[in-house]
């Protein structure tokens, strides 16, 4: 296999969990902020939203953290792919419902990204968790089938 046909799961599996880590921290760094973002939405209640701000950046953190290390990445990997549908369906949401909104990926506060971007982004980042499980491997340790028929008697 080719260098770097070999070394491209890696490459997209780390740069898709450094993505998730940065996104993360950027919003743990200013959670009422986030929270803001998250209402923004209008789909969820008050509540809600808050709670949503403060679980969903240690969600992305770990998950971010699983695919850097290379560590249960089909879990982290099925975890962003399901986050990542969900941000999909929220963008399409207020952009059907046309709310002029900051998507709240990234930097809190900042200039703000247009919807459809962050749609494009999202579906990107959503390729690339398909990609990520599709050629990573599982790993189970060797069993010897005596060793199991040992135990069995």
């Amino acid at each position: 296999m080719n260098g770097w046909k070999r070394h491209l799961p890696a490459a997209v599996r780390i740069t898709l969990g450094v993505i998730f880590i940065y996104a993360a921290l950027l919003k743990i760094a200013d959670p009422v902020a986030f929270a803001g973002s998250v209402a923004a939405y209008r789909v969820l209640p008050y509540f809600a939203s808050y709670l949503t701000a403060a679980v969903l950046p240690f969600l992305e953190l770990v998950c971010g953290l699983l695919l850097v290390c290379g560590y249960r990445v089909k879990g982290g990997a099925l975890i962003i792919a399901g986050m990542n549908l969900v941000f999909i369906v929220a963008l399409a949401s207020a952009i059907v419902r046309g709310l002029d909104i900051d998507c709240g990926c990234f930097k809190q506060g900042g200039a703000k990204t247009s919807p459809w971007m962050a749609l494009a982004r999202d579906m990107v980042f959503l390729a690339m968790t398909v990609f990520v499980l599709k050629t990573s491997q599982i790993k189970t340790p060797h069993t010897d089938l005596t060793d199991v028929t040992d135990n069995v008697r």
